[in-house]
């Protein structure tokens, strides 16, 4: 039997310094059955040469070029369309994949019921240079993860902490189908992809190190909120769909877990109005406290206490973090 086809959605933005370490891996894959696609979303260094000089080698790779920056949403998307594969991988190319990568995911799905969507793993961070930065998952002396993460019926879970490294998700191609890809009206895409499809399909963790994640400067989860961010009006909408989608009070209580963070972290970085927001939609749910009361006295009167922050960064992660 021909093994399932997977699609690689590989999605590309100034990535020249990484983009052929990453396109050699997706070519290293030990699976035989793939579809690769790479995405160039109006890049302004060298990755469409790059690109070019790759498909010329390789005719088995697709290339879309963008004259316009549409942003990963979109961009994804419309790969997606292009694409055939059975199950799907949205790959970064500043990341880096584990040979065995798509054949251990195929194979855990091979083993799965047909209600499991996702399958996600473990990654290595490394740095700009390559050099290990450790691992996504913290591992105590006994072998338990940190943080821990959630399989079967995981929606409260995504809903109310952050646990799942997104360049590690193959995904069913009938769960994208069904959403319709991701939002393009949004910034980022995991945590509205998380809710959304956590809400009909349930989610699988192998525990292997499956892919390597690039930590640099200009990546969206190193990236702390600035004034106006489009990132954090971002996750207002997704906070706004989840009301909608809640149906038990553990998730309720979720939703007003995820509201009291994101509330928290755009007062601590001066974004008053989204904090004002966060703060109306927890008391819409019925979760304000003391704490939270005092918080909106704070917002209201746009009292700056940023050194908090920075307080706390620098005792959690050492004073370079901060």
């Amino acid at each position: 039997m021909t093994p399932p086809l997977v699609s690689i959605i590989c999605l590309c933005y100034n990535h020249s310094a990484f983009l052929r370490e990453a396109l050699d891996s997706v070519l290293a894959q030990t699976y035989p059955n793939l579809d690769i696609l790479v995405v160039d979303d109006l890049s302004t260094d060298h990755s469409v040469g790059i690109i070019e000089e790759y498909v010329q080698r390789y005719p088995q790779i697709r290339f879309i070029q963008h004259a316009k920056n549409l942003g990963n949403c979109a961009s994804f998307n419309e790969a997606l369309q292009l694409s055939q594969g059975d199950f799907i991988i949205d790959f970064a190319t500043d990341d880096v994949l584990h040979p065995e990568r798509v054949a251990r995911q195929v194979e855990a799905f091979q083993q799965l019921p047909a209600s499991y969507g996702v399958v996600y793993t473990d990654a290595e961070l490394i740095d700009e240079q390559g050099a290990s930065l450790g691992f996504f998952y913290t591992r105590s002396a006994g072998g338990s993860l940190s943080p821990v993460p959630a399989q079967s019926e995981v929606f409260a879970e995504v809903l109310g902490r952050y646990f799942i490294c997104p360049p590690t998700m193959m995904i069913r191609r009938q769960v994208l189908e069904e959403l319709h890809g991701y939002d393009p009206a949004l910034a980022y895409e995991d945590f509205d992809f998380w809710l959304r499809s956590a809400r009909n399909w349930q989610y699988y963790f192998l525990d292997q190190p499956l892919c390597q994640r690039r930590m640099h400067a200009a990546s969206l989860s190193r990236r702390v909120y600035q004034k106006g961010d489009k990132q954090l009006a971002s996750t207002i909408k997704v906070i706004q769909k989840a009301q909608k989608l809640v149906r038990t009070p553990h998730e309720k209580e979720a939703l007003r877990r995820r509201i009291r963070y994101e509330a928290r972290h755009a007062y601590l970085t001066a974004n008053y109005p989204e904090a004002t927001q966060l703060l109306r939609l927890l008391e819409e749910e019925q979760g304000m406290t003391a704490l939270y009361r005092l918080l909106q006295v704070l917002t209201q009167k746009q009292i700056p206490l940023q050194f908090i922050r920075r307080w706390y960064h620098r005792w959690k992660y050492g004073r370079t973090a901060a």
